[in-house]
């Protein structure tokens, strides 16, 4: 049996998340080291995980990405929980890649850092949003988008994430009208998201660009776990070089989280377990993947023997 580590995308992060990491060795090592590195960047707040600091995009994926990997290195290194796998819905794919061995913490936190800022840049206006639409098919789901998208307010398939499960990013504007057209379309609901940006479309591609010019300096290390692509869905193995391209791709392309996950059990893998905070991709992996064992931990349970943490590395083992 083998196991997957989950690592949540924007949307998971809440206040005071990093004052709830596991009381664990490598937990805590990874806190210091995060610290650090943050410390030598000028334009970020003192805590990243207040109230107002949360509502900016770049801070919420930094301190998403300090949680997963110190949930995550507690699992491995104070649970051995043996894992064979890791796999990242969007900024999560920067946690799977420093568990996988291709980026330190160090540099991921440098890269989410200028992800982040240029994500923010290309939606400084204010006009643009994300929002999860249900009931719908892909294919439908561009059918619609086409009727409702100009080129003043366009629409785009961010994330596909189930069958009838889709993130549609686009402007606030285009996002209203598509509310207002899809019950007609036969669409269960649309739910706005509380992001300020519009993310895993053409418009981040000058942040994809900022992300691979910096990959292209960066030192990349031996990749250890395999690792789910998000933008193909596909499996990388032993190419820490395609892993940083995904890295940088993604944020202009969409996610291919459902291929990912049903390609899974294909693979070998028989478990799940969602690094803290999160829990939608647990409620994923059990729609595309039913006869696996999904698990997603509270970060209290990482700080001591757990039934369910003993229950996933038996099952993993």
């Amino acid at each position: 049996m083998t196991c997957a580590l989950l690592f949540p995308g924007q949307g998971a992060q809440y206040p005071g998340m990093l004052n709830h990491l596991p009381d664990t060795a490598a937990a805590a090592t990874t806190l210091s080291e995060a610290r650090a590195t943050l410390a030598a960047i000028e334009d970020l707040p003192e805590a990243l995980d207040t109230a107002e600091a949360l509502a900016s995009t770049t801070n919420a994926q930094l301190a998403l990405l300090i949680t997963g990997v110190a949930n995550a290195r507690a699992l491995v290194q104070d649970h051995q929980l043996q894992a064979t796998t890791v796999a990242g819905h969007s900024i999560g794919a920067f946690g799977a890649a420093v568990v996988a061995g291709v980026l330190s913490l160090a540099d991921a936190i440098k890269l989410v850092h200028i992800r982040g800022r240029q994500m923010e840049k290309a939606c400084a206006d204010g006009n643009w949003g994300m929002a999860a639409l249900r009931g719908l098919g892909r294919a439908d789901a561009q059918r619609l988008l086409d009727q409702v998208s100009t080129r003043a307010d366009p629409l785009w398939i961010a994330n596909i994430n189930a069958p009838d499960q889709l993130t549609i990013s686009g402007t606030r504007t285009a996002l209203a009208a598509l509310r207002t057209h899809a019950p007609d379309a036969g669409a269960g609901d649309l739910v706005e998201l509380d992001v300020t940006v519009a993310s895993h479309c053409p418009l981040q591609r000058p942040a994809a660009q900022a992300v691979a010019a910096s990959l292209a300096t960066t030192r990349l290390g031996e990749q250890n776990l395999a690792y789910m692509a998000n933008t193909s869905g596909h499996r990388i193995l032993r190419d820490p070089g395609r892993v940083a391209d995904d890295l940088a791709q993604a944020v202009s392309a969409p996610v291919r989280w459902l291929d990912a996950m049903r390609l899974l059990p294909e693979l070998g893998v028989t478990v799940t377990v969602e690094t803290p905070p999160g829990h939608v991709l647990t409620r994923l992996a059990h729609r595309a993947a039913p006869g696996a064992t999904v698990l997603h931990l509270a970060a209290a349970d990482l700080g001591l023997e757990a039934t369910s943490i003993r229950a996933a590395r038996a099952q993993a083992q």
